[in-house]
């Protein structure tokens, strides 16, 4: 398996504090069956400015002491990124990490309560640069709870979808898991990660919610949401992903939706 979202790099966030933790995470990671991790520190949100540099430097470290410690694990660089309208300017420019450094994906988040202004634009503007976007988690945005047409609308204009592992186990309440489960139903979700932030409290562990992802939509497509999907993306390859479910409408709901 393979982990996209992770927040592994020692006192780079909110995420693992010190080397002896992201080495502890390492290891979890690995008792799960992952192979890989994307490290994938906060960037642009206001508290957290992790550069390219920065990333890149602090990758090789990790990678240097994973090596060290006889952990079978690879970890390769990324971010996660708030979303804002200078962003393909920035990841032009080598200011902003992509996922693997392929200029490919980048692993974009919302605000927690609300979707940004003119966000299909910038999403655009990536898109036209031959990025393709991976909106981070949006089950745990309540403005997506309200309205999930907005995940379809970003899936149907070229992005990509990552929810939490935690989010589908029930880690983050009924609301979120049930989110998270019509986002899988209607094939709106290319990938589960982790987003793990601590060994024990947040761990990268993804085997459960694959397990229960497949109870809902099948073992076949559950694998490939750790497998196949996060293996192009981090390879900088297409990801050939099935068309969304359309949404199912009863007469009365029609009616609501005529102009």
């Amino acid at each position: 398996m393979i982990d996209l979202h992770v927040h592994i790099l020692p006192g780079l966030d909110d995420g693992a504090k010190n080397l002896k933790e992201s080495l502890n995470m390492c290891q979890v990671a690995v008792n799960d069956g992952i192979t890989t991790v994307v490290a994938t520190p906060h960037t642009g949100n206001g508290s957290y400015e992790n550069n390219h540099t920065r990333i890149l430097w602090a990758v090789k470290e990790l990678a240097s002491n994973v090596q060290k410690e006889g952990i079978q694990l690879s970890i390769l660089p990324g971010a996660d990124v708030y979303v804002h309208e200078q962003l393909a300017t920035l990841i032009k420019a080598r200011e902003v990490m992509t996922v693997n450094d392929t200029m490919r994906y980048v692993m974009v988040e919302f605000p927690r309560h609300i979707t940004p202004p003119n966000y299909l634009e910038w999403m655009f503007h990536l898109t036209i640069a031959g990025i393709t976007p991976i909106l981070t988690h949006p089950e745990r945005n309540t403005a997506i709870h309200q309205k999930i047409d907005i995940v379809r609308q970003w899936v149907e204009k070229g992005g990509l979808v990552q929810v939490t592992a935690m989010s589908l186990t029930g880690g983050f309440g009924k609301e979120v898991r049930k989110c998270s489960e019509e986002l899988l139903k209607h094939r709106l979700v290319q990938v589960i990660a982790s987003d793990a932030h601590s060994p024990k409290r947040s761990p990268p562990v993804l085997s459960f919610a694959v397990e229960y992802a497949a109870s809902l939509v099948g073992s076949e497509y559950a694998r490939k949401l750790v497998g196949d999907y996060p293996a192009a993306i981090v390879a900088g390859k297409p990801v050939n992903i099935p068309e969304p479910i359309p949404e199912k409408r009863t007469f009365f709901s029609r009616l609501a939706h005529r102009p």
